[in-house]
């Protein structure tokens, strides 16, 4: 098994399990997260996902670069783009919200990976970077157009071309991670904002995710208010709103 997944109450925990390899992103370890995400997706209990990885090394040190080693023009634009549709796109589309606890390095196709979630927190100890110009490569999993997006564009431009590592500290500073914590204390910090998050509505949750996703696009506000209309006929709309007056908490 290349992932491993625990269920706490309404909050799954998916963790990349590959340690002897730094938790590196392989054919097998994509389509298996690609399932564990189709599943999480289609089960109601499931209200929120934390995705980190196993040891305390490394959340994801990138892809596995002896698999792609040999590849040619049209392996590698393939495999950028089943990845992005597979995991990546995924991720920051799926109606359940995936928190990203950065335990180690989370390097290349792991920063891209954490990028993709909605949330980031992140390990005092961990390390982010997009090394692959030092490959002759560029980002493939959406990072030049997620980062840039996250932190700006000169920040982008400066880690991207320098292909430089960063401190969590650093990355918080410039808007890459939400959060830091000590190294023990991490997973318990992303469990309890997903039990947080898992108390709301989620069909109001899956409406901010689509429409936050269309920030900064012509249609955003038009989306915004389509998705705010559509939320009054919704289950969730009629007992969030009733616990209110009657002074109780909801129960979605």
């Amino acid at each position: 098994m290349n992932i491993l997944i625990e269920v706490k109450g309404k909050v799954q925990i998916i963790t990349i399990n590959r340690p002897q390899s730094l938790n590196a992103l392989n054919k097998d370890t994509l389509q298996e997260l690609s399932d564990a995400l189709d599943h999480a997706a289609q089960n109601p209990a499931v209200r929120c996902i934390v995705l980190t990885g196993a040891g305390q090394k490394a959340f994801v040190a990138g892809a596995d670069i002896k698999e792609f080693a040999d590849y040619n023009s049209r392996q590698g634009r393939d495999m950028a783009l089943a990845g992005q549709k597979s995991v990546f796109d995924k991720i920051a589309h799926l109606s359940v919200p995936v928190i990203a606890a950065i335990n180690g390095f989370a390097l290349g196709g792991g920063l891209e990976l954490a990028m993709a979630c909605h949330i980031r927190y992140a390990a005092q100890t961990a390390q982010l970077g997009l090394p692959e110009t030092t490959l002759g490569l560029i980002p493939g999993y959406g990072g030049t157009q997620r980062l840039p997006a996250l932190v700006g564009l000169g920040h982008a431009f400066e880690l991207i071309l320098s292909a430089k590592y960063i401190s969590a500290e650093y990355a918080k500073q410039i808007g890459l991670v939400n959060e830091v914590f000590a190294p023990i204390e991490l997973l318990g910090k992303a469990v309890e904002l997903a039990e947080l998050i898992a108390k709301n509505s989620p069909q109001a949750i899956e409406q901010a995710i689509a429409v936050i996703n269309k920030s900064g696009q012509q249609d955003g506000f038009q989306s915004e208010i389509e998705a705010f209309g559509k939320l009054f006929d919704g289950t969730d709309k009629k007992e969030g709103v009733s616990a209110f007056l009657q002074r109780r908490k909801p129960v979605f």
